[in-house]
């Protein structure tokens, strides 16, 4: 199928969940980006008070490659490397979305938390609006681990399949979002915005 709408999955650090759909839709033929709403991209460390911290744009490849030099068994074992070698697969960096003015607009953006959902609309709301187009925002919400980002990708590749069939996603999604709810017990937030 040609994709007719444009999607982005947005997360903190665009490293685990918004990469994980981003993996999976792009494997669909999806038209599908992914960023981050973070200041920085932040990954586990060897404990919780020490993270590894990058900025946004710096290569999953540099990043997989210094994680492996520092301690290749604890990043192996908590599946950042293989997370990291999935990513760079997908694309070559974390990308920010309030920095991607540039990449235009999009017709679906799904988040995976309700603080990066209402970073968004913010985020959108203080843009200039000139097209006056509309974007469907959707919070699915996810847990920041490896399994849940698994079944999180899984269920935004369901919810986006149903936007995608839809023959106006604006008429459709009230309907839409009831039936994903009644079918996965999970609550989706979701509002309509401007570019």
């Amino acid at each position: 199928m040609g994709a007719k709408l444009r999607y982005a999955m947005v997360c903190s650090s665009n490293q685990n969940r918004s990469m994980e759909a981003h993996a999976l839709l792009k494997r669909h033929g999806f038209d599908v980006s992914s960023y981050g709403t973070g200041a920085h991209v932040k990954l586990p460390g060897p404990s919780l008070r020490e993270p590894n911290v990058y900025d946004f744009g710096t290569p999953y490849k540099l990043m997989h490659d210094e994680l492996r030099r520092k301690d290749p068994d604890l990043y192996k074992r908590n599946g950042i490397l293989p997370m990291l070698k999935r990513n760079l697969g997908v694309k070559n960096a974390p990308q920010r979305w309030q920095d991607n003015a540039a990449d235009g607009c999009f017709d679906v953006v799904v988040t995976f938390e309700e603080k990066v959902f209402n970073i968004v609309i913010e985020d959108l709301s203080n843009r200039k609006q000139v097209l006056i187009r509309s974007v469907l925002i959707i919070n699915l919400e996810v847990k920041d681990n490896h399994e849940e980002a698994a079944t999180g990708g899984k269920l935004a590749l369901e919810l986006c399949q149903e936007i995608e069939s839809a023959d106006c996603w604006e008429d459709a999604i009230d309907d839409i979002v009831a039936a994903f709810e009644r079918q996965h017990k999970r609550k989706l937030l979701y509002t309509i915005s401007f570019y």
